[in-house]
This record gives structure tokens, sequence and C-alpha cells, in this order.
């Protein structure tokens, strides 16, 4: 299967029934097959063709899918791009990924001299592309960018033998079918609204409605009441506020069979106290970007297990191992390595990193967990020092780094601390150089410029020295400690 050849295989199956779908409007498969040949035509037009990348900087909005099957009918890649990033991370981007188009909103401007396109620009009054879709599955699909211990943006490079791998994964795990209906309120420039909310259901002959927008949970079960989907894709923050809606609010939530909670760890009293409040059960998952978005899961009809992140996918391998690389017994704590058709190709143009990371086939996570007697996956923490602010990933050296640029900060360190919506949100401890004196409105500014909103410190913490271990380096466990006791006390 390759996922280029799918619009066209809708439309013959089922010309007339629902495709995908926003607040814009909808489309039958038919419809969605002459979009993505019409976008595919523009793009040509544009240059793009096999081994190209096309970068889209795009809300959520059918447009978004219907260029993704565009460039995959030329044989070229996707890049997603945050909307939300700064100048200087999306031309980072741009330029590591080497792309050879920019899609954008209306009304955005052409960025580091490259060609653009925006939504507004695709038209239906040009001639279809009609040659057979490019069809290759060790082409590149997707790179996702994710950033590192490093604090360097790497792309996650993705061929259609991965993404064709998981999508069907999760169609046997999540028992997605025909008769399915999926709503979308998760980015989709993250792999998670990619994969799990675009291609499994539409893989699976169901169908797709975009939520655009910010996500609001006073107007989440009004949108649930209307479009009557079967299931959605959150992360805990959603499920949190969701959680917390006033007592008298009682939707009819009859037509969603489950949710999926992922992107970051959620309690197993909010997962308890959600499906008994709105009658659904939630399904708790794990993965990373590197594996295609997803390694287990709580099975939909089988025993769920709150705590856990559930069982491995079918077709992947799960392993516990200890520092030397040996596997530990049931029960103990070690790194959670993965191996599967799943796991990327690597970091594009970063072969070293790449063999750090992939060892022998298997994905080393850098997470730490157990498995009990029954393949159920428990996480206990994380080995690398990344933050999860409502189920996006932070990690601190990229935020130090923009720190430390400001000539008055000798040493910077970034911890994440807990927070009742966010799950954990930055904190930045700063050293000041001798003889200068810390500005934090003006690190405010600094950060404002080089990082999206939810990467900036929440707050800013001045202090004399940033403790450091006993072979001279920084010591964020003891930080952690110190910041919860003030935060304790005050």
């Amino acid at each position: 299967m390759n996922f280029a050849s799918l619009p066209d295989r809708r439309a013959a199956a089922d010309p007339h029934g629902a495709a995908v779908a926003d607040g814009q409007g909808s489309l039958t498969n038919t419809r969605l097959l002459q979009r993505v040949r019409t976008a595919a035509r523009q793009l040509h037009d544009l240059g793009i063709g096999t081994g190209d990348v096309v970068a889209l900087k795009l809300t959520n909005r059918v447009e978004f899918v219907v260029l993704l099957f565009a460039a995959w009918r030329l044989g070229a890649t996707v890049t997603p791009v945050n909307p939300s990033m700064t100048d200087v991370e999306v031309i980072r981007q741009l330029k590591d990924s080497g792309a050879r188009l920019l899609v954008a909103e209306d009304g955005t401007e052409t960025t580091a001299g490259l060609a653009t396109l925006t939504v507004g620009e695709l038209s239906d009054q040009v001639a279809e592309w009609d040659r057979a879709p490019h069809l290759d599955s060790s082409a590149l699909a997707l790179l996702i960018y994710t950033s590192g211990t490093t604090g360097v943006p790497k792309g996650v490079m993705l061929d259609h033998a991965n993404i064709d791998a998981m999508v069907e994964m999760g169609r046997q795990s999540l028992q997605v079918g025909p008769s399915d209906r999926c709503l979308l309120i998760l980015p989709l420039f993250h792999v998670n609204g990619i994969v799990v909310s675009v291609l499994t259901p539409l893989l699976a002959g169901a169908s797709v409605v975009i939520a655009g927008g910010r996500f609001d949970p006073r107007g989440f079960f009004d949108l649930v009441e209307r479009e009557r989907p079967t299931f959605f894709s959150a992360v805990p923050t959603i499920y949190g506020m969701l959680a917390a809606l006033p007592d008298d609010v009682r939707p009819d939530t009859s037509s969603l069979r489950f949710g999926v909670c992922g992107a970051a760890p959620a309690s197993a009293e909010l997962l308890t106290r959600f499906e008994a409040r709105y009658g659904f059960p939630l399904v708790e998952g794990y993965g990373l970007s590197e594996g295609t978005c997803g390694s287990t899961i709580n099975p939909v009809a089988g025993p769920r297990r709150a705590g856990t992140v559930g069982l491995p996918f079918p077709g992947q391998e799960i392993r516990i191992i200890d520092a030397e690389g040996g596997e530990v017994a049931p029960g103990t704590d070690g790194e959670v390595v993965v191996r599967g058709p799943n796991v990327m190709r690597g970091y594009l143009g970063r072969p070293d990193e790449t063999a750090k990371v992939v060892v022998d086939g298997w994905l080393h996570t850098g997470d730490v967990g157990h498995l009990d007697t029954e393949g159920y996956l428990t996480l206990v923490g994380r080995s690398k020092d990344m933050i999860i602010r409502g189920g996006e990933n932070i990690y601190p050296k990229e935020i130090e780094d923009v720190l430390t640029a400001d000539p008055s900060v000798l040493e910077a360190a970034v911890i994440g601390v807990p927070d009742e919506k966010w799950g954990e949100v930055v904190v930045a401890y700063v050293q000041a150089r001798p003889g200068s004196t810390v500005d934090t409105e003006s690190l405010k500014a600094l950060c404002a410029r080089s990082l999206t909103g939810y990467k900036r410190p929440a707050s800013f913490v001045v202090v004399e020295a940033i403790a450091k271990n006993a072979v001279g380096k920084i010591d964020k466990v003891s930080l952690r400690a110190a910041h919860a006791e003030v935060s304790a006390r005050s």
C-alpha cells in the first residue's frame, strides 16, 4: 500500500462517500481526488517533482490534507511547519530540510526568499495532474522536526514504508473501519495529527472532520454533538480541561467509541474520572516521532490498565534494557527501546546522531520504564531532560542556548516544574556574568523573538551560582528539588 494512491482508491470504491471536512466545507472521495490532482498540477508547475521537499505552514484545514496527498502524488516530501514559530525557527527548518516551496496561509510574506504559495492561490480552474501517482515505498514521505538534547531541531525522516506500517498497526489496534468518523483536534504539524487522525481513518474507509482554531473546551462537546465522531486523539491537558468543565455540562457522547490519550503521561485518576463522567473510554498510548507516532496502546476492546501506556502495537517489539544494553526482567526499570518497520530512516543530515539513537534496528527512546509480566508498559521517567508542556515536547538546551546568547548571562539552566493545567511549565535559572546585571524583561523579549510561545519560560530565577554536581555539570536534579522546596514554602 502507498498513500500516494489512496485518494484514487477511495474515489473508485465509494465515489460519493464522505472523505474530509472542516468548518469551510466538506469533500466527498471524488471531490478529494479532484482537489488533489489540481493541487498536484500547481505544485508541478512550480517546479516540484520527485525528491523535492514541500513545507506546509498551515493551520488545521482541508487544504493541508489535499496538499499532503498532492505532494506525495509527485513523489515529493512534506515537512509540516508550526504556524506559531518565529521567523528564526521557520527559516532554520526551511534551510535544514532543503525545502523548495513553502505553502502558507493567505497574506503570509515570502520567507527566506523561498517560493511561496498561499492557500488562496490554490485553484480548481487548472488542469488536473493526470499522471499515475508516484509509488515508491522507500521514498521520503514526511520530515518531522523535533528538538534534541543538543538544542538543534532535527528532521526525522519517515518514508512511505514507515507510515504504511504505522497506519496499518493503528487501524488494527484501534479497530477503525468504514463506519468511523474521526474528529481532528491536534495540530497537523504533529505526526500524531497526521497519522492517527487523518491517515488511519482514511485508510480504513472512514471520514475525517477537522476542528479549526485554538482548542476551546467550552465548545468541544457542541462540535461532538453536531459532527457525531466515533473517536478522536488528544493530550492529557485537553482531557484535564474537559474534566474541569462545570458539573452541569452533560453532553451527548453516544457517538464516541473512545478517545486516544498520548504525547505526555496522564494520571490514572484523570483517565478513570473522565471515563466515569463522559461515558466513553480513554486509551492511553506512547510513542515518538522517531517511531512514526506510536509504539504502545491500551486495547480498545481488551483490558485497559490505567497508569500504563499499554501493549506494543502489532509488528513492534519493546524491550527494557540496562546501562550495558542487557534486557532486564519484568518489573525492573530501564531504558525503553523499540524495534519495528515504523522506526525512522534517521535524522536528516545527521548520521552520527542517528547511529546513537538507532542501534541494530532498535530505537533508543531515552525514556525509562518497565514491562509487567503481560507486556504492559509503564513509564516512570525520562533519562533526557525533556519537558512536556500540554503535550508539546520541549528540550531545555534549545532555550538555554537562546538565554546564554544574552551578553549578561553566564550560564542558564532550564527545568520543567509541575503545573496543574499544562502538566509542566518552563522555568529558567540564570547566572549573571561577572560585573553584569541580568534584566529579566530583556530575556523575555529575547525569548519572544527566538522561541515559540510554549517554549518560553514562565518565570526566570536569577541566582549567584547554578548548582553543579561532582564533575562540574549543572545538577538539574538538585535544582528541581530546591525549586520544589521553595514553591512548597510559598
